[in-house]
């Protein structure tokens, strides 16, 4: 668990989120749907498409209270450096709709971390759920490929 707090420092710094200006920013991890509760980082593999059931590429994290701002976390733990792996976020709202705030392919070497946002939260909207999609594509090498996310409310 010491661990997991100095990795999570050590990633918040190498974002910038030590800066001035972020330090009035309080942050908070938002917890995964159907996660054990202990931890708010999910690690994932990058598993084929099915045709039939559900595959594990999304990610949804609950959404407890208002924020003003949201920050998308990536990390990753396994890499082919000739792969490329669809990488995308979205915002969903209690009324049913959703905006999408990321979407990029990505190639990104072992350990190397990624902050999305911070996205501002939509006014008018009352967020629900953020959710991580992190796909296969049609790219063979990008089958088993392992990450971690996370996410987090900021007022």
């Amino acid at each position: 668990m010491k661990a997991l707090a100095v990795s999570l420092l050590s990633a918040s710094l190498a974002f910038g989120v030590g800066s001035a200006a972020e330090a009035q920013q309080r942050c908070t991890f938002l917890q995964p749907i159907g996660g054990n509760g202990t931890t708010p980082i999910v690690s994932k593999r990058v598993g084929r498409d099915k045709l039939i059931g559900r595959d594990n590429w999304n990610t949804d994290f609950i959404v407890d209270r208002p924020y003003s701002s949201f920050k998308f976390f990536f990390t990753a733990n396994s890499s082919d450096a000739g792969a490329k792996y669809p990488v995308s976020g979205f915002m969903k709202f209690s009324d049913g709709t959703n905006l999408q705030v990321i979407n990029e392919v990505m190639n990104p070497p072992i350990g190397t971390g990624r902050m999305f946002g911070p996205f501002p939260a939509i006014p008018g909207k009352q967020a629900s759920q953020m959710n991580f999609k992190v796909g296969a594509s049609s790219d063979p090498g990008a089958l088993g490929f392992s990450y971690r996310i996370s996410v987090q409310g900021c007022q």
